[in-house]
């Protein structure tokens, strides 16, 4: 009813919720698509860069080369314009030597120390001082009215450059002496060539060298210039004007330049010559330079070109050297290596940040889809959780009708076979609700949402409490069940011990269920004590490892029962060494201390083995996995549905520990589990309410007993519960060592001597022993002893109880247990044991708690409402119910005469949460008046309204545990509650008391 209104509302919030999410995605997924398709502007960008930026790498590097093969050029050009004016200067040097040579040989000597062959040998032998002429000569100034003597004297007539006579003229400049290379110049006259005219009359004025034209050289046909040097007459000054120096002018010196073959002997001396090309120009008409030297055209491709500018000493004439390169500079492989390397580079700078941003795109659109898995898995986990909240509430609920009705119909006059029937049926429903609570438990632990209570409890009394849950099974498969805890671990420790208890019998109870003979043995000790071990079991090593267990010389095996086991660490070469020989202190306060030396948190490793049917090899590896069992026949023969070792094994790793197993078929199967515990204070068991501890009757202590057992392991858990009551015990293999025992004690204080024997049953020999038990009176009779030993005999079956009950004092059936005992002793010793308060009668007690409260039960289900009313009606509570949380409401406005309120949490129209948070509203209001009241009356004091508020439900997951707190609910009770847990809540919070149930 209330469960499916409930549903069907979740249902349209979550269809509005689900459409807002669709339509979020829907807009994430078109900005995916749109940062997808700005990818490839993205990346074309990107390529133009790469391309920009490799051309710019080229062009730089080009410029860089080209600067280069410039810097390259006007270096050559200007070294070879530098070295032509040197070797220039030279030869002006060695016309200006020959000048003042001839001044004064010719001019002052009378008669003159110069003719024609001294000046041609001269010239000869000289010319190497003059490379750049072909030949020199000299011509004399000669006036008009000289003209007739001059050539009567030498005896030829002045010529003119046309091989005529000598017109008549202002001046004469015939050649008088040549260098034999230029002996065709002689008798020429120098002043009949307008240019040589123009030169002879500058050099005069300027007293320096002057060039002509270019022209073709008689010859050679080379390319020359002719250089004139005007002779002045000895001591011209140095300062001397113009008219000074055309008055003192006698001659002029001159020879032929031959340019090109000055350039190529230049060029040929010196490096690079083939790789530029060298053209001298006489550009004193710029608009029409004429060239000196080259003939070829300068390459305009080329595009490089140097001009330096030659002095050859003529202040009339202008000179230049024009260089460049033959071809176009080459590019270096830098120059395309390198962009293209800037490219690659680009290109792979490119690749990475696309491969990123596509990372980061896949990275991007894996989180989404990793947000929508998340935000699928949060609503199937939700919806999980409301399943099986929806399944255990819909199974609770007719189950808390049926053992509602099956306790009351117990609680009526039945016959034995109706009564067997309702316990049956009451059995049967236990165990369903018990499934229920393993499937919860194994969905929480996956769903990380199994928590562990941390409270302390007494480890010895929990397992005690274990073993007590199989006493039908035992007894009616004659197995052995045996429990022992080293005297190292300490006696409380702080943890969960319904976890601890729940491992605990999941593994013991499987082992019984295999088991048909032999024996079950837990043992519990510390992890310190056996670090071998503790590696082993830590590391889970041990699955399904075979441990053999040596045998002893009659075939029996050094075992509990005897029987041979799967793991040699419960046989007595083993044990043995966990044994202490110490007695336990005598009192228990000081076995607390000594532990408290220790560390607080210890690890304990409990063993349970038997010696049951084994597990096969084949399904070893499949043990822990959930709803597997060994084959199908198992679940046939035995039953059970292969939950619980799952459930185990996930539980001890939530303690800090694991679980191993070591198992060998048809011999026996041993599992092993550590947790992790602390120590709990001496002053924790104080606390009542948490602590979970029962503490041992101290009657007993000081008393001695003779243990017969011929079974070391056997022996020694005897000995242990006898030892926590505080009974010293001597143990001997057989019986006549036992009577040898109490004589050799002699007649002592009846308080130290042996008042106890305990005798196993296959120790007993009825024929042979008798006699023993004879002598043991005979010997009382004599005075030797003053008083028998109670003679208790430990069985394992009730039949042989019933065999052996009148020749002993009391017959023991196992499993023994320190309570077991203490209830014999007494019983048998007449002990008083004082009763305490958390042993009193729990109906009677929950009735004292109970009776005349006024009790509300909200349910909207009537059969839960009558086995509610029921079940609080039978211990005196006035109950009244209603089915709505709205009519819940009404009833308990303040102020009201209910003293709790138990609350159905999954009802119609309003539910239990909804009806306690205005339950509260409703209370705090009608506090904050009353606190207002009270301020005007001074000295008045009241309590607050706050009316104990239980959730009944049948949902027992810890989300609504949590939704039942945050609504204002004090506690929870779970359907199909039963008289432990109506007393636990009704003790803390009806009454306000805090003695919990043992």
């Amino acid at each position: 009813m209330g469960s499916g209104s409930k549903l069907g509302k979740e249902d349209k919030a979550c269809g509005g919720g689900g459409m807002e999410k669709e339509k979020g995605k829907q807009q994430q997924r078109q900005r995916h698509a749109a940062r997808r398709g700005r990818r490839p502007l993205a990346a074309l960008a990107f390529v133009a860069m790469a391309v920009a930026c490799s051309a710019a790498v080229h062009w730089q590097l080009r410029r860089e080369t080209m600067e280069r093969a410039e810097l390259r050029l006007v270096s050559m050009c200007e070294e070879r314009a530098r070295m032509l004016q040197e070797q220039f200067g030279v030869t002006v040097n060695h016309v200006h030597a020959l000048s003042i040579l001839i001044s004064i040989f010719h001019f002052e000597k009378n008669p003159s120390a110069i003719d024609q062959d001294t000046f041609a040998k001269y010239t000869a032998m000289t010319s190497f001082e003059r490379p750049l002429l072909n030949g020199i000569a000299y011509a004399e100034r000669i006036f008009p009215h000289e003209k007739e003597m001059f050539e009567r004297k030498h005896g030829w007539i002045m010529k003119t450059m046309n091989r005529e006579a000598a017109p008549l003229q202002e001046e004469y400049a015939p050649v008088i002496f040549s260098q034999d290379t230029v002996s065709y110049l002689a008798r020429m006259d120098m002043m009949s060539g307008e240019e040589d005219r123009e030169n002879i009359l500058r050099a005069r004025a300027t007293g320096k060298p002057v060039l002509t034209n270019p022209f073709r050289l008689l010859g050679s046909n080379h390319l020359g210039v002719v250089l004139t040097f005007a002779v002045y007459r000895p001591n011209l000054p140095a300062d001397a004007s113009v008219e000074q120096r055309v008055e003192a002018t006698a001659g002029y010196l001159g020879g032929a330049f031959d340019v090109e073959t000055l350039v190529e002997n230049l060029l040929s001396k010196l490096a690079g010559n083939q790789d530029i090309l060298v053209n001298v120009y006489d550009v004193t008409n710029a608009s029409e330079p004429m060239a000196m030297y080259g003939s070829q055209t300068p390459d305009d491709k080329v595009g490089l070109l140097h001009v330096s500018m030659l002095d050859f000493g003529d202040p009339f004439r202008r000179h230049e050297m024009r260089c460049s390169y033959t071809q176009k500079p080459p590019l270096p492989w830098s120059a395309i290596s390198n962009p293209l390397g800037t490219f690659v580079i680009w290109m792979l700078v490119g690749y990475i940040i696309c491969a990123a941003w596509s990372r980061y795109d896949k990275v991007t659109e894996d989180c989404r889809k990793m947000e929508e898995l998340k935000t699928q898995a949060e609503a199937a986990d939700i919806a999980k959780s409301q399943f099986l909240a929806t399944v255990s509430h819909e199974i609770r609920t007719p189950m808390n009708g049926v053992l509602g009705m099956l306790d009351m119909l117990l609680g009526t006059d039945l016959t034995m076979t109706q009564k067997d029937f309702a316990q049956t049926a009451q059995g049967c429903g236990k165990n369903l609700i018990r499934l229920i609570n393993d499937v919860l438990d194994r969905a929480k632990f996956e769903a990380g949402r199994l928590e562990l209570e941390a409270v302390p409890f007494d480890l010895r009394s929990l397992l005690d409490d274990v073993i007590s849950l199989f006493p039908s099974k035992l007894k009616e498969k004659s197995i052995e069940l045996a429990v022992f805890v080293c005297d190292d671990v300490p006696k409380l420790v702080i943890g969960d011990p319904w976890r601890f208890q729940q491992i605990v019998t999941n593994l013991v109870g499987n082992a019984v269920k295999f088991t048909e003979q032999g024996h079950v043995f837990v043992r519990v000790s510390l992890a310190e004590q056996s670090n071998v071990e503790t590696c082993r079991v830590l590391n889970g090593t041990l699955n399904g490892k075979d441990c053999k267990v040596e045998s002893t010389a009659n075939g029996a095996f050094n075992t509990l029962s005897g029987f041979q086991a799967a793991d040699e660490r419960n046989s007595w070469e083993y044990f043995k060494l966990l044994l202490s020989d110490k007695e336990l202190p005598s009192n228990e306060l000081e076995a607390e201390k000594c532990n408290q030396m220790d560390a607080d948190q210890v690890t304990l490793m409990i063993s349970i083995e038997d010696t049951g049917v084994g597990i096969p090899l084949h399904a070893q590896d499949r043990v822990f996995t959930p709803f597997m069992q060994a084959d199908s026949s198992t679940s046939r023969n035995y039953g059970g549905t292969g939950i619980g070792l799952s459930i185990s094994k996930c539980l001890a790793e939530l303690m800090g520990g694991q679980i191993s197993f070591t198992s060998r078929p048809s011999i026996g199967s041993t599992f092993t589990f550590s947790a992790v515990v602390k120590r709990a204070s001496e002053d924790t068991s104080s606390d009542s309410e948490r602590s979970l501890c029962e503490a041992l009757p101290t009657a007993f202590r000081g008393m001695k007993a003779i243990l017969v057992d011929g079974k070391p392991v056997r022996s020694a858990v005897t000995r242990y519960h006898l030892n926590r009551l505080g009974i010293t015990v001597q143990v001997v293999n057989n019986m006549s060592m036992g009577v040898q025992a109490f004589g050799q004690n002699g007649a002592t204080e009846s308080r130290e001597k042996p008042s106890m024997l305990f005798i196993q049953n296959d120790i007993w020999r009825p024929k042979t022993d008798i006699q023993l038990l004879n002598r043991l009176h005979a010997l009382r009779m004599n005075g030797q002893v003053h008083e028998l030993p109670k003679l208790i005999l430990l069985v394992t079956s009730e039949a042989d109880k019933d065999k052996y009950g009148s020749t002993f004092n009391a017959v023991m059936c196992k499993p023994i247990r320190a309570s077991t005992i203490a209830s014999c002793l007494q019983q048998l010793l007449q002990v008083e044991i004082p009763v305490r308060k958390e042993n009193q009668n729990r109906p009677s007690f929950l009735r004292s708690l109970l009776v005349g409260k006024n009790i509300l039960v909200v349910d909207d289900n009537k059969v839960n409402l009558r086995v509610a009313h029921a079940a609080l009606k039978k211990y005196g509570a006035k109950v009244h119910c209603v089915e709505s949380g709205k009519d819940a409401i009404s009833l308990l406005q303040p102020p009201h005469f209910f003293d709790a309120c138990f609350m159905d949490v999954q009802m119609p129209e309003m539910d239990g949460f909804e009806a306690t948070r205005q339950i509260r509203e409703m209370e705090k209001k009608a506090n904050e008046e009353k606190r207002e009241q009270l301020t005007s009356a001074e000295g008045s004091t009241s309590a607050d309204w706050h009316l104990p508020v239980l959730a009944m439900t049948a949902d027992v997951i810890q989300a609504t545990y949590d939704k039942c707190i945050k609504s204002g609910m004090d506690g929870y009770v779970s359907k199909p509650f039963d008289e432990q847990q109506l007393y636990q809540a009704v003790s803390r919070l009806v009454v306000g008391t805090t003695d919990p149930a043992p």
